[in-house]
């Protein structure tokens, strides 16, 4: 090097090499640092839980979830249902047995999922908790007013009945939250024991009825489960 003038050609050789391999060297570094992709992170599932199974158990090429916490949506959700029902068969062909319909009953619309028994019994208890009346008599009802004939046109469900939905594949997830604490109400006002009509009310359940743990947690899981969401 020592030997070299700054002018000499073998010196402008060997700086302009120089500097050549320095710029491919720093071009490798960044290029190596450009093509270093992040990784993507792992497409997020919902965890599945057995006791929610029953939700890919019903048959169906369509899903649908109706949420409802008091009775006039109720009366709203059994209506809809209906037309879901019958517009599927008559434009699309499709029976009601090959669409998986769920309506839940929740907060104070929970006690719709009783029989008739239940409320022959624990009527006048039930109305203030819902609330609502007998629009004939204006007072405590004795009967579940929406899976009755008799009251069918007088409801917000127009003409609907819960039995003439479950007839056709509906199905109707209850409360366990609120049942339990229906019960302990009950319990209150008639001196009975909460443990034992908490049972009572479980096992008086309006037909293709089910108890889920809470009604919030069953709107979640259907929607991770694809049911389409009406509130």
């Amino acid at each position: 090097m020592s030997g070299l003038s700054p002018s000499s050609p073998e010196r402008r050789s060997f700086f302009t090499s120089f500097n050549a391999g320095v710029t491919s060297l720093a071009a490798l570094a960044i290029g190596g640092v450009a093509m270093a992709k992040p990784k993507s992170a792992a497409r997020w599932e919902p965890a599945r839980h057995e006791k929610d199974d029953w939700l890919d158990q019903v048959p169906g090429k369509h899903r649908l979830l109706f949420d409802t916490i008091y009775p006039d949506g109720l009366g709203d959700a059994l209506a809809f249902a209906n037309n879901f029902i019958l517009v599927n068969k008559s434009d699309y062909g499709v029976d009601s047995k090959e669409l998986a319909v769920v309506v839940v009953v929740r907060h104070r619309s929970t006690p719709f999922g009783y029989n008739d028994a239940i409320w022959a019994k624990y009527g006048s208890a039930l109305a203030p908790i819902t609330p609502i009346e007998d629009p004939k008599s204006k007072q405590a009802p004795k009967v579940n007013l929406y899976n009755s004939d008799e009251y069918a046109g007088l409801m917000p469900s127009r003409g609907t009945t819960l039995d003439s939905l479950t007839k056709r594949g509906v199905q109707i997830a209850v409360c366990s939250m609120a049942t339990r604490g229906i019960a302990d109400i009950l319990a209150g006002k008639v001196g009975g024991n909460g443990d034992a009509i908490n049972s009572e009310l479980m096992a008086n359940l309006v037909p293709n009825a089910r108890m889920v743990p809470a009604g919030i947690v069953a709107v979640n899981r259907a929607q991770e489960r694809g049911y389409s969401l009406v509130g």
